[in-house]
């Protein structure tokens, strides 16, 4: 699997995939946009092992599709769970909605 990230003139995230997860890419994003909903209903309701579990699920996932900066992410979020840190799941919540609004999928063919 071939990817890079650059950054475009519009402070935007290129992310070039490989054309064989075209297909399930967009789903995926999907589920991390409806992650971010839970994400933020877990931490109104103090429910850390959600997050936790949203963390190490987004952390073995997002490799696999493509996105090294999701798994990133989502090591963040399942350690800040563990460790009850309330304002950095914030943080590494706010950092997944900006990194969902500006990326943009190239397939390679």
């Amino acid at each position: 699997m071939t990817t890079k990230s650059n950054r475009n003139a519009e402070n935007g995230i290129i992310l070039y995939i490989d054309q064989g997860l075209e297909a399930i890419v967009p789903g995926f994003l999907e589920n991390r946009r409806r992650d971010v909903e839970t994400l933020e209903t877990a931490l109104e309701e103090n429910n850390l092992a959600q997050i936790q579990l949203i963390g190490h699920r987004m952390r073995g996932d997002g490799g696999g599709y493509g996105f090294d900066a999701i798994s990133t992410m989502g090591t963040a979020l399942e350690q800040a769970a563990a460790r009850e840190d309330r304002d950095a799941i914030r943080r590494h919540t706010a950092e997944l909605i900006d990194f969902l609004d500006r990326v943009t999928v190239v397939y390679r063919r």
